[in-house]
């Protein structure tokens, strides 16, 4: 690993994560399966299901983490003053028509 790039030390880390939240998973319904709480059906089906969502094969998971990405894209963009390209679209196209307004009473 690269220590000068930062990219890819966050995706070593990020992958790492990953890793370790499965298998905590693993050895958490496998205590539910012990303990009797969890069917080893359920079990396999749960881990499945969350590490399907993590490597982004679940589009409903896949779908809320966008939105909510957007979100928080949308919060920092207000909180550092910037505005989206939307917004800017939105914003000429009132300009363009105030302009034509005053051009009509000219």
């Amino acid at each position: 690993m690269d220590p000068a790039n930062p990219l890819q030390q966050l995706l070593v880390r990020g992958l790492g994560t990953t890793n370790l939240v499965v298998e905590r998973l693993r050895a958490v319904t496998q205590n539910w399966v012990l303990s009797g709480r969890l069917d080893p059906n359920q079990a396999t089906a749960l881990v499945d299901e969350v590490t399907a969502a993590m490597r982004g094969e679940n589009p409903d998971v896949e779908k809320q983490a966008e939105r909510q990405l957007e979100r928080n894209f949308d919060n920092f963009l207000q909180d550092v003053g910037l505005a989206r390209q939307k917004e800017l679209d939105e914003l000429r196209g009132r300009i363009d028509r105030l302009e034509q307004q005053l051009r009509q009473q000219a």
